[in-house]
């Protein structure tokens, strides 16, 4: 295949042009590119005749056509090309044109040193290049230079071996009820056992542009293993085993090891339990007792009138009687059968089958299904979702539920506000005194040092207080933003909700008037309403 080409005649009587069609299906000759090489070199042409003489060339028998331009004398042309670089300087090609017919070609040599000129000195294609100055091929595109490209690296990563989302919730079974058993909700682990595995980064390889720029690939991310206590590193510092049996967790990035104190009954024969890693009660917790541990604390048996305090979840095989005096507080979250009269917070979701005269708090959201499923008496908060089976009751037990912003916002938004008050009262009280002292001192009168000690207490405290309002101010204003922001929020009631339940989302609320059944709490258009599941 060979593209069509032109070649210039040129001589004392004037100056012609040749014109090549092409052979084995190479392209015809561009005319755009013939007009373009005549003005460059400021020969002198008819656009009709050099059209005719192309056309000619297509359809004469020997494949080629020529023309007179015009009469004007010319000097021979040496062979010549236009040189294309691409935009991101990693490929150069050239187009060459032919000499005059009586011309000099070019040498392979002029040629190189003329992309040395032009700075274009890696990657050069010497072997394509040499084979055409032998065989010259016009009128095509050459690849004369070719850049390389940077080798991108890819980033250290680590893989856990270890399930590392403790986020799983208790199944529910056929019949109605749940499974408080079967909550994987901790990753257990044994001597030995390769807890993680780090895979260094590769930082790929410099590439360089046709002019020998260095071209560096993407930076990558670097990564190392973070580890606590009972883990050992290997010495390439690639490989984390456990040194115990326990339960492994991931905290930001950080794998910590703990042992789990195993007891039957949280009794007189224990005492109070404190511990800083998961504790497994078999038994039951008795009354008056706490446990505290800094991982997950799990009862197969009941709690009493107790104090369960979790950095992690709480779990509850049998259910909670706080008996009025029971707490649960977990930075995790709270699973257990039931829970009655009852204090409960939770840093994440809540899940039981039945809360009784209980107030019960939630970071995230409160499930209350299973066969029973019911929310009777006390006060149950949560920031996303309340779903309830039964809600409220038929016999007019307060029962208040309330979602929206994290509970402890609305708590926080009133302490500052009675702290607010507080102070104004205290600087509204101070502030006749300073002015009193102050008018004094312009009058020239002369005070005791006690009283000038005084004033300057005085002034000092109006100043204090004066902060801490504005303090107190700004951090309301952001408390408020979050409950304007937990418009989303919602109370969803599977089956039917009493009367006299007050329905509380964000900052409005509302009281149920008649039973319903199948029903969404959602805040709407500044109130609470209700539409249907």
């Amino acid at each position: 295949m060979k593209n069509g080409y032109f070649q210039l005649i040129c001589g004392n009587s004037g100056t012609g042009l040749k014109i090549f069609a092409p052979v084995d299906g190479g392209i015809p000759v561009n005319m755009k590119e013939v007009v373009e090489y005549l003005t460059r070199y400021g020969i002198v042409y008819d656009a009709a005749v050099l059209n005719k003489a192309a056309q000619e060339a297509l359809s004469s028998p020997n494949g080629e056509a020529q023309v007179i331009l015009n009469n004007i004398p010319s000097m021979e042309v040496r062979e010549n090309y236009v040189l294309h670089v691409s935009q991101d300087r990693m490929l150069a090609s050239a187009r060459f044109y032919p000499p005059s017919v009586n011309g000099e070609r070019m040498t392979a040599q002029e040629f190189f040193n003329d992309l040395a000129h032009k700075n274009i000195n890696f990657g050069i294609q010497t072997n394509e290049l040499t084979e055409f100055f032998r065989q010259p091929v016009y009128c095509k595109e050459i690849l004369v230079a070719k850049g390389q490209a940077p080798r991108h690296g890819e980033d250290a990563r680590i893989e856990y071996y270890f399930e590392t989302d403790l986020r799983a919730k208790p199944t529910l079974n056929e019949d109605g009820s749940v499974d408080f058993f079967h909550l994987n909700t901790i990753s257990h682990c044994k001597k030995g056992d390769i807890l993680a595995r780090l895979f260094p980064g590769d930082p790929g390889d410099c590439g360089r542009s046709i002019y020998d720029e260095i071209i560096k690939p993407r930076d990558i991310k670097r990564v190392s293993l973070k580890y606590g206590r009972n883990i050992s590193i290997s010495e390439d510092r690639q490989v984390l085993t456990s040194e115990v049996d326990g339960h492994v967790t991931l905290v930001d990035d950080k794998v910590f090891v703990s042992d789990v104190l195993e007891v039957e009954n949280v009794d007189n024969s224990t005492g109070n339990i404190e511990y800083d890693g998961n504790v497994k009660i078999n038994g039951n917790v008795c009354t008056n007792f706490s446990v505290k541990a800094k991982g997950d604390i799990e009862v197969n048996g009941v709690v009493e009138g107790a104090l369960l305090e979790a950095d992690g979840n709480i779990v509850i095989a049998r259910g909670m009687n706080g008996m009025a005096k029971g707490v649960l507080k977990a930075g995790g979250n709270v699973i257990a059968k039931f829970i009655e009269n009852s204090k409960v917070s939770a840093g994440g979701y809540v899940s039981t089958e039945s809360i009784l005269h209980s107030e019960v708090m939630a970071g995230t959201e409160i499930t209350v299904d299973g066969r029973k499923g019911f929310i009777t008496g006390g006060r149950v908060c949560a920031t996303n979702l309340i779903q309830v089976k039964t809600l409220g009751s038929p016999m007019g037990a307060d029962t208040i539920v309330e979602v929206g912003a994290d509970p402890g916002v609305k708590m926080k938004l009133q302490q500052l506000q009675k702290q607010v008050v507080e102070n104004k009262k205290l600087i509204d009280s101070i502030h006749p005194v300073l002015s009193a002292t102050a008018q004094k001192l312009s009058q020239g009168v002369k005070l005791k040092p006690d009283q000038i000690k005084y004033f300057q207490e005085m002034l000092q405290q109006e100043k204090q207080k004066k902060q801490e309002m504005e303090d107190a101010l700004k951090e309301m204003e952001g408390l408020q933003q979050l409950l304007d922001e937990s418009a989303s929020a919602k109370v969803e009631v599977t089956g039917e909700v009493f009367g006299g339940t007050r329905i509380c989302i964000a900052d409005v609320s509302m009281v149920v008037k008649n039973s319903m059944t199948y029903c969404r709490f959602v805040k709407s258009q500044g109130d609470v309403k209700m539409v249907s599941l």
